[in-house]
């Protein structure tokens, strides 16, 4: 601390008298000395009195508090500390409250992207082409043509359900084309020879179902590769179509010939009406339903793209509010430190609007106060010894209740903060 030169500089009846000299330097060793003397000086003129010991602390603790207030050059000194502290906490602050910013701008920015994303989900149904190129939701022409391919779909497992009965198991018993190709009865009565028979039957209209389906997938792709594919399954297709006219046309003539007529062969099934209305009952209607089934998937495929297109979107959305949380455990995070910073910064300035006590200084200038206090009783005051010592006892105990009252026993702090008011 500065000089004290306004402490203690004479001794007198009360202990303590302030420097008349404002400028006069001192160390404080001298302070040290000073303060002895002020003990011993009072002691002598109170005989020691327990009950005037108190009275001196306690007037040498707030003469010695007033002091530092007025001392602003030591004060300034002494708070420099909390001042520069107090300046680091400001930096943080910053930092902080530009990472909130920062982290808030982003808070925004994802919420406009979330809020983009669910508008894109509903306008894409309303107007698909906007967002998917050659994407259009489901029109009339879908429903028309799935309209038409289930009962093209029936017609074509009634027709192959009893052309195939008709063609590998059926003995005929009469010359009907339409009892050969159109059975009302071929379903049960396979069933009836045997279930094997039976599942050969009502599976052989799911084969040429799934070679439509083989179809439609292979024109998907291009390149010469692709056109000798579907050349090949028209070809497998038509020739599968053939072998069951033949078939069913070969069973109606054997029943219809006589002994004059010569054996059957596809020369002679070419030259019947009979074989080529099989065939076109089956391939043709095969051929259209495969046409319809095409322009079906199409339109299918594009109310897909929607889907995906949506589903992508979700996703994106899910992604981006995962993001959002993130962010704002960092607003958070960001606001908690601000709060903490800036109560720093106020108890900081709490401490540099009001004075610094430096306690360790206080109580050494204590101590030497009481060193002569001592002095002065076993030198100058004339008792019994055994009355001396407990008079000592009792002074040592009126010190240590003083600096008690001030919470100053054994403290681990150096200096001890006042605020303002």
């Amino acid at each position: 601390m500065k000089s004290l030169k306004q402490l203690f500089s004479v001794k007198n009846h009360k202990g303590v008298m302030f420097s008349d000299k404002e400028n006069e330097p001192e160390d404080k060793e001298q302070i040290r000395i000073t303060y002895y003397q002020s003990g011993f000086a009072a002691s002598v003129k109170a005989t020691g009195k327990p009950i005037v010991l108190k009275a001196c602390l306690e007037n040498l603790y707030y003469s010695f508090e007033d002091q530092c207030r007025k001392l602003k050059d030591e004060q300034e000194r002494l708070k420099q500390p909390y001042r520069e502290e107090q300046e680091k906490c400001r930096v943080e602050l910053k930092k902080y409250e530009t990472g909130l910013s920062i982290q808030e701008e982003q808070e925004q920015e994802i919420n406009n992207k979330i809020e983009e994303k669910k508008f894109e989900i509903i306008d894409v149904k309303k107007n698909p082409e906007k967002h998917i190129e050659g994407a259009k939701g489901l029109t009339a022409q879908f429903y028309i043509g799935l309209t038409l391919l289930i009962p093209i779909t029936l017609y074509l497992i009634v027709f192959y359900v009893s052309a195939s009965y008709s063609a590998f198991f059926k003995e005929f018993s009469n010359d009907s084309l339409t009892a050969a190709i159109f059975d009302k009865d071929a379903f049960n009565n396979a069933f009836n020879d045997s279930w094997l028979e039976g599942t050969l039957v009502i599976t052989i209209p799911f084969v040429f179902m799934g070679l439509g389906y083989v179809i439609h997938m292979v024109q998907k792709g291009k390149g010469i590769k692709n056109i000798i594919r579907l050349i090949s399954l028209f070809a497998l297709t038509f020739l599968f179509d053939t072998l069951l006219a033949y078939q069913i046309e070969k069973k109606i003539y054997d029943f219809n010939k006589t002994m004059e007529s010569p054996p059957y062969n596809l020369q002679i099934g070419l030259t019947e009406a009979e074989f080529w209305m099989i065939i076109f009952a089956g391939f043709v209607v095969y051929i259209i339903w495969g046409l319809v089934f095409d322009f079906v998937m199409k339109e299918f495929e594009k109310l897909d793209q929607i889907k995906v297109f949506i589903k992508s979107k979700r996703e994106q959305i899910e992604y981006f509010e995962k993001q959002l949380k993130k962010v704002f455990e960092k607003i958070n995070e960001f606001k908690s430190k601000i709060s903490d910073e800036s109560g720093k910064i106020n108890v900081l300035q709490a401490k540099i609007d009001g004075f610094v006590f430096p306690v360790k200084e206080y109580l050494n200038y204590h101590t030497q106060y009481k060193e002569g206090w001592f002095q002065a009783i076993n030198t100058e005051i004339a008792l019994p010894k055994k009355e001396k010592e407990e008079l000592l006892q009792e002074c040592e105990g009126t010190a240590n209740e003083h600096l008690k009252s001030l919470d100053l026993i054994n403290p681990d702090f150096q200096h001890l903060i006042y605020s303002k008011n």
